[in-house]
């Protein structure tokens, strides 16, 4: 099923897995597997200041979702190239989940997203964010 990236996610059946593609801007594609009140965005292509909001407004609507996710867990291995807008969006998101009590994940980082995620001081962050492995 593909969505808006700005219309709320469906909610999905306890326990059951459940992939959601989601139509985006022409850099990035975004698809969430949901399982139970756990979620795994993957993320594909590059993330600069064109695809940021739409990434942002998919995570905040994950986020928003009622009851909330319990762990929110965002794969970057798809991804070659990230800006810092990206990277806020990112921080906001894992802000937000903590707010709500919930785990926010990072990983699959390598090479210049890697690289930034260092430089940028927000690596610390998402280690330690309680992920139970490294961000990277």
């Amino acid at each position: 099923m593909t969505q808006d990236c700005r219309v709320k996610p469906k909610k999905q059946l306890e326990g059951r897995l459940k992939r959601i593609p989601v139509a985006s801007s022409g850099s990035i594609s975004i698809t969430a597997d949901h399982s139970g009140s756990d979620v795994r965005v993957h993320l594909n292509g590059r993330i600069d200041v064109d695809s940021s909001p739409d990434l942002r407004d998919y995570l905040l609507a994950i986020l928003s979702e009622k009851p909330s996710p319990r762990a929110i867990t965002v794969d970057l291995a798809g991804v070659p190239y990230i800006e810092t807008s990206g990277i806020a969006t990112l921080v906001e998101a894992l802000r937000i989940a903590r707010h709500h009590r919930a785990t926010f994940c990072v990983q699959g980082l390598s090479g210049p997203v890697l690289r930034l995620f260092e430089v940028t001081g927000v690596l610390a962050l998402f280690e330690a964010s309680d992920c139970g492995q490294k961000a990277s």
